[in-house]
Parts: structure tokens; sequence; C-alpha cells
């Protein structure tokens, strides 16, 4: 049984994750900051356990890692899924604001990273969520860009570093993937993309079990693009 921690797990994309992976059958540490949704849908999966952590935080993943050492002795894969994205006028960021989105999301995939390498005795794979923000970008989003222009630049550099461990890195660059009710999607919304509909969260938990499956570790150092061909089209105002 493969062993399987998940950040950012409580909800969206991390849940996805999650539970394809115990449908693989894995066991699988569900770490959030969100301690009460995390404990209500780790309870619903047959191999999970809920781990609260805030990420963004060394003593938190320290603990976190030091219990799944405890508990399983090694770790065959992690996905750093943990991220917020807040959105605010390049004139009104606080230090706080710029601290939080940086920790939160570029730092603890470097913490994670670190500690799950040392319990990878026997090889494994790292996958990061990154964005395809880490590309291209809207008015007022200059933290959540950098963050995940960072975790592009990270991932490259651990494949290098790892690899002395056997252990593969690589990103996922989500386009717009809906977490909430698909039905309330516009025709618009959908037929903007190549693929003519949105992205669903089972879309980026597919990607992980492909670049976290052992015969395709020929795979490494990359940043898959799920974006449904967005950012392929060229836009012109007419």
């Amino acid at each position: 049984m493969k062993t399987v921690v998940v950040t950012g797990a409580a909800n969206g994309i991390g849940l996805a994750i999650a539970k394809a992976y115990v449908n693989e059958g894995a066991f699988v540490y569900m770490a959030d900051i969100n301690s009460d949704k995390l404990t209500e849908e780790a309870g619903k999966l047959e191999n999970a356990e809920a781990m609260t952590a805030d990420v963004s935080k060394y003593e938190d993943v320290k603990k976190l890692f030091t219990h799944v050492k405890e508990q399983s002795g090694s770790i065959d894969i992690l996905i750093n899924n943990a991220g917020i994205s807040k959105f605010k006028s390049i004139w009104e960021v606080t230090v706080e604001d710029w601290e939080s989105i940086l920790h939160t999301n570029l730092s603890s995939v470097f913490y994670c990273s670190r500690e799950a390498a040392l319990l990878m005795d026997q090889g494994g794979s790292i996958v990061n969520l990154c964005s395809t923000r880490a590309h291209m970008s809207e008015p007022n989003t200059e933290g959540y860009a950098a963050t995940k222009g960072g975790i592009f630049a990270l991932t490259h550099s651990l494949a290098v570093t790892l690899s002395e461990k056997d252990i593969t890195v690589n990103a996922i660059s989500p386009g717009w993937i809906h977490t909430g009710d698909y039905e309330e999607l516009r025709e618009v919304d959908h037929g903007q993309h190549l693929s003519n509909r949105v992205g669903k969260p089972e879309d980026i938990a597919r990607a992980c079990l492909f670049l976290t499956d052992e015969a395709n570790n020929f795979i490494n150092g990359e940043n898959l693009v799920i974006d449904g061909g967005m950012t392929r089209k060229m836009i012109y105002e007419h």
C-alpha cells in the first residue's frame, strides 16, 4: 500500500486528489488548516487520516511529517496542493498580505518537499500544484503570480537535487478548475476553452496519478499545463 501525503486536502482539487489515491488503494494523510472540514471529509474515506496543519509554518510541517514517520515509516508520494489566492491592488498589499501568500503557497512546497524526501528511502514522487498564472496574469495578482512562478522554478531545482534519491519532481499548472456547482456554469464559460468545457478537480487528480506512476518516472522536472487549451489561444478584439 502506497503512502501519500496531500496538502490542502479539505476541499476542491486537494480533496479530489486524496479521493483518487484512496480509490487506487493508497493510504492518504490529508493535511489542511480547516480542521472541521478536513475531519469530515477524511471520515468518509476508508484509508485516510486527517492532519490539521498550517503548512506555511515550518513547525507544523515538521510535526506533520514526524507523525507520518511514526505511523508509516516512509512516504511514497507527496502532493503539494495547499495554496491561497488573494487578489488585491498593488497599492493596498501589506507586508502581512505578501508574507502570508509567499509562505502559504511557496515556502510550504520547499518545507514539505524536504521533509517528505527524507522519508523517501526507496525513491518517490512529488507533484507541486503550480498555475497558468506562472506564465500569464491579470491585474492585481502579483503575490499569487510570484508564488506560482516560484513553484515552477523550485520544481525543476528539486528534480535535479533529489534525483540522487530517485525522487521525481513535477508540477501541474491548472487553468480554470471549477470547484463549486458545475451546473451553474454558462455556455460562454465552457466555450472559451478549446476542450469546450471548464475543468474539474478530477482532471487534476488523474494527472497526479499519471505523474506519480512509477512507470512514468522518465517525466521529471516538468510542468504539465491542464487548462483545456485556453493559454494556447490567440485572443483579438474585433
